[in-house]
């Protein structure tokens, strides 16, 4: 019953996809054509179907599967005059081919991944080896966000390249993408770290510090989690990689996580001095990332951590439960007597974000509590009760409201992720079992890999 739905989900969003918004980057359900953000720049490129392909091999949508693979043989052209995020397109279009790659062994992804890749390289022809958060896949020139502090380039951007590109160069033989995040790790080592805290902005030009703003959620998120994930990636040989994610969650627990009044754990921001109690959905993602770093941490601290798992994942559920629609906002407060609820109109939206989903997953994997499972399917009912329109699944502006207006967009990251984690939540442990497979940050499964098969030696850059 369960996994009937979440098929039967993925067929409707992809379905419309199909009918509506086939090739564009994302669908407009209500609309009924095809979307696109300054994210993916100015081209067709469909990102919905290089986000969507492992989920559909996942769930046995072989069809389905087909399609995608026909058009990304045919249609999928990186020589475009298109500004793109490096970042996005590493781990939505890279992180997509390469996971396509693995599970089904069609060279054609494997060939896209490598082209796409040979792209992203001049992003990181900066002074200091830091790339740029944008490049032109045409010229190769990159550039920085216009918003991001001085110029800076963004933690969560550059620090979220590694897995990705540890694979390409295993897959091609060819060091450079392996020397180009060592690097970027080398550079990250040797500065100081006010608080031992990462700040979220870098100047790719001066390699210094921008604000001194430290986030685990949207700008740090990520960073976090791939120097986690490169460790257990290495079949845990990466003990440099270990050891920096065992003092940056040291240095996070001391400084930037905390109790409500009423007993729920949070992760606050630092800004300018001081902690901002308010925590992101992106920032839920986290949960997860304690549960899957417990064993292997220090001082015997597993226990410690996968009960810090269950209290975050506890307080996004709250976030999810104190609303009308049971569905999170984008952000929530712990002032005074407001708890695990939005305040400001601008953060009451739900755009079919995973976060909360995918920690229920790693505390399901890792506990087999029930409540894991109750708490996925209530986010399931919500979803497909207030979401899903003729046209497909569209993000609600306000969770608070009765009757909700939507945004009218139905985000890759949904295929990807959201419903993916919702499958994986309710099938068996041996259905990509965590020994063998370490999932990118678009839930892209990548296996671990046992570097002494490597076919390329390590070499300083």
């Amino acid at each position: 019953q369960y996994v009937y739905q979440f098929l039967n989900m993925m067929k409707h969003a992809w379905d419309n996809y199909r009918q509506y918004g086939w090739g564009h980057n994302e669908l407009k359900p209500i609309a009924r054509k095809g979307h696109s953000t300054n994210i993916f720049g100015n081209s067709q490129m469909g990102a919905t179907i290089v986000d969507a392909l492992d989920t559909l091999y996942i769930m046995g949508l072989h069809d389905e599967f087909r399609e995608g693979q026909e058009w990304i043989d045919k249609n999928l052209d990186f020589s475009v005059n298109s500004e793109v995020s490096v970042f996005e397109v590493n781990i939505r279009f890279i992180g997509g081919l390469l996971a396509a790659y693995y599970l089904s062994g069609q060279e054609v992804f494997k060939i896209k991944a490598v082209q796409l890749a040979g792209k992203l390289l001049p992003a990181f022809n900066t002074p200091t080896g830091i790339p740029w958060a944008m490049v032109n896949l045409k010229s190769g020139v990159g550039r920085n966000w216009g918003w991001a502090s001085a110029g800076s380039s963004i933690l969560a951007e550059f620090g979220t390249l590694h897995m990705e590109f540890v694979h390409l160069s295993y897959l091609t033989g060819d060091p450079v993408y392996y020397n180009k995040v060592m690097h970027i790790r080398k550079l990250l080592q040797k500065m100081d770290r006010p608080n031992g805290l990462y700040p979220n902005y870098l100047n790719p030009r001066t390699g210094r510090w921008g604000q001194h703003h430290t986030s685990v959620g949207g700008l740090g998120d990520s960073f976090y989690e791939y120097l986690l994930k490169a460790w257990l990636m290495s079949d845990k040989t990466d003990t440099e990689a270990r050891k920096m994610y065992d003092d940056a969650i040291e240095a996070i627990e001391k400084h930037l996580i905390r109790k409500s009044n009423g007993g729920l754990t949070f992760i606050g921001e630092w800004k300018n001095g001081h902690l901002e109690r308010k925590m992101g959905h992106l920032t839920c993602f986290a949960g997860g990332m304690f549960a899957l770093g417990a064993d292997g941490s220090r001082d015997d601290k597993a226990g410690h951590y996968l009960q810090l798992g269950a209290e975050i994942a506890h307080t996004c559920h709250e976030s999810y439960d104190r609303t009308t629609l049971k569905l999170g906002p984008e952000a929530f407060k712990f002032d005074g007597g407001v708890e695990a609820v939005a305040v400001r109109q601008n953060e009451k939206y739900y755009i079919l974000r995973p976060e909360v989903i995918e920690t229920y997953w790693y505390m399901w994997r890792f506990t087999h509590d029930p409540k894991y499972r109750q708490w996925g399917w209530e986010a399931t009912q919500a979803i497909d009760k207030y979401c899903r329109v003729s046209g497909g699944f569209s993000g609600v502006k306000d969770v608070y409201s009765s009757s909700p207006t939507y945004d009218d967009v139905q985000q890759s990251f949904f295929l990807a992720e959201t419903l993916k984690y919702l499958y994986l939540l309710f099938s068996n442990d041996d259905l990509l079992p965590l020994d063998n497979w370490v999932f990118n940050t678009e839930a892209h499964p990548l296996p671990v890999l046992h570097l002494q098969e490597r076919k390329w030696t390590l070499e300083e850059s």
